[in-house]
């Protein structure tokens, strides 16, 4: 697997806590999405951990072909 599987057309806002850990999920296979839950394990992609830095909403991208990752930058509204 070289590509990683979109999960979803939209991104999904999680409410994060400071100083949390969150492992995003980067091969898309994950059934708790945004998050990793193991699935790439048959794969090349590795989870990417996200610390909060403070108490807030965030947008975590499900398209996986943003260029921020985890976060949302949009990629998911430009065409497959």
């Amino acid at each position: 697997m070289t590509d990683p599987v979109r999960a979803d057309d939209k991104p999904m806002a999680v409410d994060v806590e400071a100083g949390q850990n969150y492992f995003w999920c980067a091969c898309g296979k994950s059934q708790k999405q945004p998050f990793c839950d193991g699935s790439h394990r048959d794969t090349d992609f590795t989870p990417l951990k996200y610390k909060a830095e403070e108490s807030r909403k965030v947008f975590f991208c499900c398209c996986k072909a943003t260029a921020k990752a985890p976060m949302c930058d949009g990629s998911h509204n430009k065409s497959r």
